[in-house]
C-alpha cells in the first residue's frame, strides 16, 4: 500500500507540543490511519518531497510561516502541488497548506482584512456548490470548525469553488478539482488544543482589539469539521481514480 504523505511545513509551539503533541499525531488521529500507512516528509526542515505516483495521497499542514514570504522551501512545495494536480493525486490542504494550494494553483494569497481570526468560528456551506460535493455533501447548512490565521485566501484560482464561508472568510472550504480540497479551518484540532493556542496568543489578542476571554468561553467541540478527515480517506483515498495517460 502506498503511503499517505504528511507534508509537514511548520510545527506546533513548543508549550502546546509538549503537552498537546504536535501536528503529525493530530492528523493521524482524524484520519484514523495506522502510522505505517503514513510517511511525515518535513519539508520546511528541507525533506524531499517524492514523486507523486508514489504515495497515496498527501496532507499538507499548518505553519507559522507566511506563503506571501514565498520561502524556498514552500516555493518548491507549491511546484510539487502542481506536478500532484496533474496526475490528480488526493490532495488536503490544510491552513497554511490551504493558502500554498491556492498560491501554487493561480489563486492570490494575503493578509486577511479586520486581522486575525481565531478560535471556534461558524460556518456556513454554500448552497450553490456544497450540496453535489463528494466531501461536503454531509456538512450541515451550519457548522463549527476551530481557525487561527492572519492570512487567507483572498481569489481563488481559475475553476476553484468555494464550499464554506465564515462571517469574514469567504474561502473555509475549497474544492479544486475531482480529489483537491483545502481548509483555512483546522479539522484536526481539539477543543483543548484551540484553547491551547488562545492562551498562547492572550496578550496579542487584547493589543489587536479582541477579547480573549472571550474567545475561550466561545470554544465548543468541532465534529462536523473533523469528520471531514475521515471522509477525505473514503472520499479520496479508498475511491479508484484515473491516472495520467503515458
Amino acid at each position: 500500500m502506498k503511503p499517505l504523505l504528511i507534508v509537514r511545513t511548520g510545527r506546533a509551539p513548543d508549550v502546546i507540543s509538549a503537552r498537546h503533541g504536535d501536528f503529525p499525531r493530530w492528523f493521524r488521529l482524524g484520519l484514523r490511519l495506522p502510522a505505517p500507512h503514513v510517511r511525515v516528509v518535513d519539508v520546511e526542515q528541507g525533506d524531499s518531497l517524492p514523486d507523486p505516483d508514489e504515495c497515496a495521497g498527501a496532507v499538507i499542514t499548518g505553519s507559522a510561516s507566511m506563503v506571501t514570504e514565498r520561502l524556498p522551501w514552500s516555493e518548491r512545495t507549491a511546484g510539487w502541488i502542481r506536478d500532484a494536480m496533474d496526475v490528480d493525486l488526493p490532495l488536503l490542504g490544510v491552513c497554511y497548506g490551504h493558502q500554498l494550494m491556492s498560491h501554487a494553483l493561480g489563486g492570490r494569497v494575503d493578509y486577511l482584512p479586520g486581522g486575525r481570526e481565531m478560535g471556534t468560528v461558524s460556518l456556513t456551506t454554500s448552497t450553490e456548490h456544497a450540496a453535489g460535493d463528494t466531501l461536503a455533501t454531509s456538512l450541515p447548512n451550519r457548522f463549527h470548525a476551530h481557525a487561527t490565521h492572519e492570512q487567507s485566501v483572498m481569489e481563488l484560482p481559475p475553476g476553484a469553488v468555494s464550499l464554506a464561508r465564515s462571517e469574514r472568510d469567504p474561502h473555509h472550504l475549497v474544492r479544486y478539482g475531482t480529489h483537491a480540497v483545502s481548509t483555512q479551518f483546522h479539522p484536526e484540532f481539539s477543543a483543548e488544543v484551540m484553547r491551547a493556542y488562545i492562551r498562547r496568543k492572550h496578550d496579542v489578542l487584547r493589543e489587536e482589539g479582541q477579547a480573549p476571554d472571550d474567545l475561550l468561553a466561545a470554544v465548543v467541540a468541532t465534529p462536523a469539521a473533523t469528520m471531514l478527515l475521515r471522509r477525505f480517506v473514503r472520499e479520496h483515498l479508498q475511491a479508484p481514480r484515473a491516472t495520467s495517460a503515458a
